[in-house]
């Protein structure tokens, strides 16, 4: 089993950065394909950006693409979501989460396909 943390959120203006970050305990997270999704108030949770087990390989919601990076760091059991130009209709609570998935470069971007998830981050950001 793998526990995750994420940390990072806050308030910010549009047009402003943010890094998100999310630790994982317990088994190794290089094991696992991880992802980001989020939840804006009153909506489903949706997913933003993926990285593959094993390799750099990323994926990215269409609404993040060219603003947002995810990467990671398997020497710190650690995941990022770099976030740049902010706008408003960003904010949401931010969740990281693990995905158990075997062979290199594989990946999920489905909620459902998601075995493991952090408590979330709340990420605001005013107009």
């Amino acid at each position: 089993q793998v526990q995750l943390v994420e940390s990072g959120g806050g308030l910010v203006q549009a047009g402003d950065s943010l890094r998100l970050s999310c630790t994982a305990s317990g088994r190794t997270s290089s094991s696992y394909a991880m992802a980001w999704f989020r939840q804006a108030q009153g909506k489903e949770r949706e997913f933003v950006a993926a990285i593959a087990r094993g390799v750099r390989n990323t994926y990215y919601a269409d609404s993040v693409k060219g603003r947002f990076t995810i990467s990671r760091d398997n020497a710190k059991n650690t995941m990022y979501l770099q976030m740049n130009t902010l706008k408003p209709e960003d904010t949401a609570v931010y969740y990281c989460a693990a995905a158990a998935c075997s062979g290199y470069g594989c990946y999920r971007t489905l909620r459902s396909q998601f075995d493991y998830w952090g408590q979330g981050t709340q990420v605001t950001v005013s107009s």
